[in-house]
């Protein structure tokens, strides 16, 4: 059993449909008034079905007060490091320090191409990545004396100026799968944000991928709780039967939820579906009985 001790945040994984726009911007709204604490988008800039992600969250930021909103991941090749720092932390500031950086090597590279993108191997996008946490937290850096000096295979800042500032921490979640992506989040991220239904054997994965993590956090000198475990559910709905994972009435939602941080760690979820009524009963009769029933448990 596995728990890292983090606080748990509850939030949505919201489709943003260029064709339902105020419906998108909408269920933002209602994840923010019931209480919610995350909103967050997908980001496939070559998919024209889509609104542009960074635009919508910035727009989003605007109309909302309290919820922290993050990209789904943000996807790297097509979002320069040094320039991505700088709107991370402008968002920030302007939102209150609402803005979190999940972020992705690339995927889909025949649409990222299209774009202008560079395409990559797996294993040279995760040697990008690397270089571009770097950038971006030292560009976030204010403190640091003299001009940014990277100079590496993919990305390089040779004098760029840092800040501004963030307001508050930025956390850096990675959406990773891979053995070398599992490596480089416990090395460098604050957090691993996958999607269960993309995992080879969906829950049953978690302490292998886990221990992964886990590993190379204390490789690079960290404790394995300095990385955040978060996961989407996709795949959500309220029924009077259960048939799955958050598939059943909320009872057996607060159950599972609670098993996945105290067995597996994961104390952040963020569910699919693009409804209003599930986002409402997720905040009001899922959330608050799972910090109970974790708190109860902790002890």
């Amino acid at each position: 059993m596995t728990d890292y001790g983090h606080d748990l945040l509850f939030g949505t994984f919201v489709t943003p449909a260029a064709g339902s726009a105020q419906h998108v911007v909408d269920l933002a709204i209602t994840a923010d008034r019931a209480g919610l604490d995350l909103v967050t988008f997908q980001d496939h800039p070559y998919q024209p079905a889509y609104l542009d992600t960074w635009t919508l969250l910035s727009y989003v930021a605007a109309r909302t007060e309290r919820v922290r909103l993050s990209g789904n991941v943000l996807s790297l090749p097509l979002r320069p490091p040094a320039v991505l720092a700088r709107a991370a932390a402008s968002l920030d500031v302007l939102s209150g320090g609402r803005f979190e950086l999940g972020i992705g090597a690339g995927a889909f590279w025949d649409g990222v191409a299209a774009m202008g993108g560079r395409r990559l191997s797996a294993g040279q996008g995760v040697v990008a990545l690397g270089e571009a946490i770097a950038i971006i937290r030292d560009l976030w850096d204010t403190e640091a004396r003299g001009v940014l000096r990277h100079d590496g295979r993919y990305y390089t800042a040779a004098g760029a100026k840092r800040g501004p500032r963030p307001a508050h921490d930025i956390g850096i979640w990675v959406g990773a799968y891979k053995p070398k992506m599992l490596a480089l989040t416990g090395a460098l991220g604050d957090g691993w944000l996958p999607t269960v239904e993309y995992l080879p054997r969906g829950v049953e994965s978690l302490p292998e991928l886990n221990a992964r993590i886990d590993e190379a956090a204390v490789g690079a000198g960290r404790s394995p709780a300095a990385v955040r475990r978060l996961m989407n559910v996709m795949n959500v709905e309220f029924s009077p039967t259960g048939r799955g994972l958050l598939t059943g009435p909320p009872g057996q939602w607060v159950e599972q939820l609670a098993d996945l941080t105290l067995t597996h760690g994961v104390t952040a979820f963020l569910i699919g579906g693009d409804d209003h009524g599930i986002t409402e009963r997720f905040a009001a009769e899922v959330a608050p009985a799972v910090r109970e029933l974790v708190e109860r448990e902790r002890g």
